[in-house]
């Protein structure tokens, strides 16, 4: 089960309000929830009860893989829910390994391939212009 962290609308018309919620991914997003770690009011006017958010919680959920949505991780570095947490590691390419020689003739071949498309199609082009013009042409 793939876990991620939206949020969830809950606002009326006009006033919109959303809680932070973790949820299984494959569930509608005002569907069934896991846990609520807080909420956002982006229209309240007293800038400190725009969001709450249960910090430790975030910070539980994130060590266990769940995913943010962009606006609550924007939420979550406002809210320094990243400061504690370890740096992701960046990923290892594995696979096969080429030479230099190799990839460059891969890449000659393959600009080969592509000059000669490239020219079956003018050639297509021009044949076809060249169609065009005999039919236009008035016949003697």
């Amino acid at each position: 089960m793939s876990v991620i962290i939206r949020l969830k609308r809950i606002g009326r018309r006009n006033h919109p309000t959303y809680r932070i919620a973790v949820a299984d991914s494959r569930k509608p997003t005002d569907g069934r929830t896991l846990e609520n770690l807080g909420h956002y009011d982006p229209v309240h006017p007293v800038a400190e009860f725009r969001e709450k958010v249960d910090v430790e919680r975030a910070r539980h959920w994130i060590r266990n893989g769940a995913k943010p949505s962009h606006t609550v991780r924007s939420i979550f570095r406002r809210a320094n829910v990243y400061a504690e947490l370890p740096k992701p590691t960046k990923r290892v390419r594995t696979g096969r390994t080429q030479d230099t020689a190799t990839a460059k003739a891969r890449i000659a071949a393959k600009n080969v391939r592509t000059e000669r498309k490239s020219k079956r199609h003018g050639e297509r082009v021009a044949a076809k212009r060249a169609a065009k013009k005999a039919a236009a042409a008035p016949a003697e």
